[in-house]
């Protein structure tokens, strides 16, 4: 019975060729990521020109402070997207430094004074969650540093079964 369903799995296995279907998606995942820094590298540039525009007389320092940091949270969502090139993952501390910069970025363009109680209280909340993050990000395992979880468990599930296997075969012999 194990053996059929074995056949079975092995036959199904080199009928779709799963190792060559997950490469082929992740070569296109990762040409949409770069297509996506090719845009945001475009986007950046054109970031720069407009802020290079408004450090012309009349100077408006509010227009330009939102500038340099649109500028910034640009550079580093392009540098999360080329963590994920190199490691094929996303970075918890570059994802919440982004979050944190862009938070900070609405605050200091709409000012503190100008904006609603219930919304300032709320961006403190988030501001706090997302330090929480970053410290807790400290204590968590490294799990990409060579280290996969996942394929640490599946190889003992793949240990265990054969060794179940031939526990029962013996039993019925």
């Amino acid at each position: 019975m194990n053996e059929s369903v074995q056949n079975s799995s092995v036959q199904r296995e080199s009928w779709l060729n799963l190792g060559r279907i997950v490469k082929a998606l992740e070569l296109v995942q990762d040409a949409i990521v770069i297509c996506l820094c090719i845009g945001l590298f475009c986007f950046m540039v054109l970031q720069i020109r407009t802020m290079f525009l408004s450090m012309l007389p009349p100077i408006h320092s509010h227009v330009v402070t939102a500038d340099i940091l649109s500028l910034l949270i640009l550079v580093e969502l392009f540098r999360l997207l080329i963590i994920y090139l190199q490691e094929q993952r996303v970075s918890i501390g570059v994802a919440v430094e982004v979050s944190i910069v862009s938070v900070l970025r609405e605050v200091i363009v709409r000012g503190v004074l100008e904006t609603n109680w219930t919304q300032v209280l709320a961006a403190c909340a988030f501001l706090l969650v997302l330090g929480t993050l970053m410290i807790l990000r400290v204590w968590l395992p490294p799990t990409f540093e060579g280290i996969d979880p996942e394929h640490q468990v599946s190889k003992r599930a793949t240990n265990r079964i054969p060794k179940e296997v031939l526990t029962s075969n013996s039993s019925k012999n």
